[in-house]
């Protein structure tokens, strides 16, 4: 059977840096809007909000560095899967296509990688919205003693090379189909093509993602704290949407979110993790508020 594709969009294979294109997604007509996926995921679970936004906006969706149909380089330093290595990929992509300005969302890792590229590209960055993530910087703050449990996958794929690659390679379909499992709310949302084809793509890129993860322990910390000590902030309007998961951690996701944005609007979805496919109607209104900012 076919891998599935965003119907009625057009398929580019897009260069973004020395020896690294994306794999994208393009559909609709007008604004562009770009949207990053998160993990264990590619392009695919921005399925049924893409198809509402492209009827109105240039609808942009690549997999990832390291992810899905794109390239996976060697993780030869760690700057190679650092957050802003990634959003200037999306810079770089969303101007081969022609837009120096764009409204940006992610999901998860996609997020982060949105939220780097706002930092570091407020020019181009009109609107942000991040799903289901805190920053970087904070997520390692609030996640400690018991509640981490629920974040073991942070702290494995933190290690240094070797380890975690040759267990996750090891048992990749568990691995990968344990978080597909218990982060979904509605298990009819993501029907079994989907899954599959989430499975098929991390199973074949598995260093690439552990570094990515890696990253996140290590570089990209660094990247966040440095803008945090220099007072720097999010320029445009940020729209953020999560599940009530703070609450049960202990932290205020809102208060968090909002000492970096001064202009935010904070939901709570009731929705498992992957609320663009088990909420899609939920994110699609949050996106076109935003948009409407």
């Amino acid at each position: 059977m076919p891998a599935p594709v965003l119907s009625g969009f057009d398929y580019l294979r897009v260069p973004v840096a020395e020896g690294v294109s994306l794999n994208a997604a393009v559909g609709g007509s007008g604004s562009p809007v770009v949207l990053l996926h998160g993990f264990p995921q590619t392009h695919l679970m921005w399925r049924h909000v893409a198809a509402d936004l492209a009827a109105d906006h240039t609808v942009i969706c690549p997999d990832l560095r390291g992810y899905g149909a794109s390239d996976k380089p060697p993780a030869t330093g760690e700057d190679v899967y650092a957050k802003r290595t990634m959003a200037a990929d999306v810079v770089a992509l969303a101007a081969e296509l022609g837009f120096d300005r764009f409204a940006l969302a992610g999901h998860d890792r996609g997020a982060l990688v949105a939220f780097r590229a706002a930092l570091d590209h407020p020019a181009a960055v009109t609107h942000l919205a991040c799903l289901d993530v805190l920053p970087t910087a904070e997520m390692w703050d609030v996640l400690h003693g018991a509640g981490a449990a629920v974040a073991f996958h942070l702290y494995l794929m933190a290690q240094p090379p070797g380890l975690p690659e040759r267990m996750i390679a090891a048992e990749a379909d568990a691995f990968f189909g344990h978080f597909l499992d218990v982060w979904t709310g509605d298990p009819a949302a993501m029907p079994g093509e989907y899954r599959d084809a989430y499975l098929d793509a991390c199973r074949a890129a598995v260093p690439s993602i552990v570094a990515d993860y890696r990253a996140s322990a290590g570089i990209d910390v660094v990247h966040d704290l440095a803008d945090r000590r220099a007072g720097n902030g999010l320029r445009m309007p940020v729209t953020v949407m999560q599940q009530d998961w703070g609450a049960a951690l202990g932290y205020d996701a809102a208060a968090l979110w909002g000492a970096w944005a001064p202009d935010l609007r904070h939901l709570t979805v009731k929705s498992g993790h992957f609320m663009a496919e088990e909420s899609p109607s939920d994110v699609v209104a949050a996106l076109r508020d935003l948009l409407s900012r």
